[in-house]
């Protein structure tokens, strides 16, 4: 049930096999790739970042909790990743009360509820620890700050203009979802729902069904899915977990080539199944630069360089500068795109 905790001082990173150089298109929000951040050495400020994504052993979390320790290697940080193994509404509690009374400096949490970490936040926050959200945001009176790895419309509309040209924007599809209380995949499906009705009157989407990014369980969602709907021409999968289980499926079945699968997922996942033909193309931003801005957000709270109110802004390292935006809201960029032309060029 519980994950594990590593604690790395600055200066011993390992770093991305990324490269210094991928930084995924339209993910920086400025030049100044070089300019050192403010305050890097952090001064008297406790620089300790303690990373909390909804679970452990997700790729797409290990990619971003990697992008996180990078930057507390480059700002003279520690950092610790901490967890659940199951990602549960309330499983996130325990570590964020654990990393309070052991006087972290900033919390950067992946919310697996909007509302269920909420009173342990605050008091996280009392005991004068900063609270970034990333990927996944609380209500915003628990946080300072909200990493936004792109506008939820951004994210919504990519994933369903590839779905419909996948399909030739006419008949069934599905959505398999992570856990029912995703604060981002709920947000992201109901502006799909909107999408498909104002754009796209030939599309139905039949059901939403929740893996609980679960390898297994999507694995499973999928073959019911197939089964229950025998006309089903799509699956949009927003969740990298997901659409890794279902290309899975997929790809062994009498509904490879049949059936489209697009989503977000992460081009070592995605890989073999766009080389196969499974799938043809899907998306996702550079999760480790949304652990690295996390980090660097953190890190220019903790020292003072901002208070989280709209129009701060601060510099983050290679990714260059940000401003915050209304409700403590920082954007990375916008999806990108991947399929069988560019996906050999990365790697995470």
């Amino acid at each position: 049930m519980f994950g594990f905790t590593r604690t790395r001082r600055a200066g011993v990173v390992t770093a991305l096999a990324l490269g210094a150089s991928l930084v995924l298109a339209g993910c920086s929000a400025g030049g100044g790739g070089d300019t050192p951040a403010p305050g890097g050495d952090g001064g008297d400020a406790d620089v300790s970042i303690t990373m909390l994504p909804k679970n452990l052993g997700n790729p797409y979390f290990d990619t971003s909790s990697s992008g996180a320790e990078e930057a507390a290697g480059e700002f003279g940080g520690q950092f610790e990743e901490v967890g659940p193994s199951e990602a549960s509404p309330t499983s996130q509690v325990q570590y964020i009360q654990t990393a309070a009374q052991q006087g972290t400096g900033a919390l950067v949490v992946s919310a697996n509820d909007p509302e269920a970490i909420c009173d342990a936040l605050d008091e996280a926050r009392s005991a004068d620890v900063k609270v970034v959200t990333f990927d996944s945001d609380t209500n915003p009176d628990c946080r300072d700050l909200f990493i936004n790895q792109a506008t939820s419309e951004g994210i919504a509309k990519v994933q369903v203009d590839l779905i419909a040209e996948q399909i030739g924007d006419a008949g069934q599809v599905a959505v398999l979802s992570a856990s029912a209380n995703a604060t981002n995949q709920n947000a992201w499906i109901e502006l799909m729902e909107a999408e498909l009705a104002a754009s796209h009157p030939d599309i139905e989407l039949v059901e939403v069904v929740y893996g609980d990014d679960d390898d297994q369980t999507s694995f499973d969602k999928t073959a019911a899915l197939l089964q229950t709907y025998p006309e089903l021409k799509g699956i949009i999968s927003p969740t990298t977990v997901g659409i890794a289980a279902a290309a899975r499926y997929l790809s062994t079945s009498d509904f490879k080539g049949e059936v489209a699968l697009t989503g977000l997922g992460t081009p070592n996942q995605m890989r073999e199944y766009v080389e196969d033909g499974t799938v043809t193309a899907f998306a996702l931003w550079n999760p480790a630069d949304l652990g690295y801005l996390a980090a660097f957000a953190a890190q220019a709270l903790v020292t003072g360089e901002i208070s989280g109110e709209e129009g701060d802004s601060f510099e983050a390292g290679k990714l260059g500068s940000f401003e915050v935006g209304a409700d403590g809201a920082v954007l990375l960029g916008d999806p990108y795109v991947f399929d069988a032309e560019n996906i050999g060029e990365f790697d995470f």
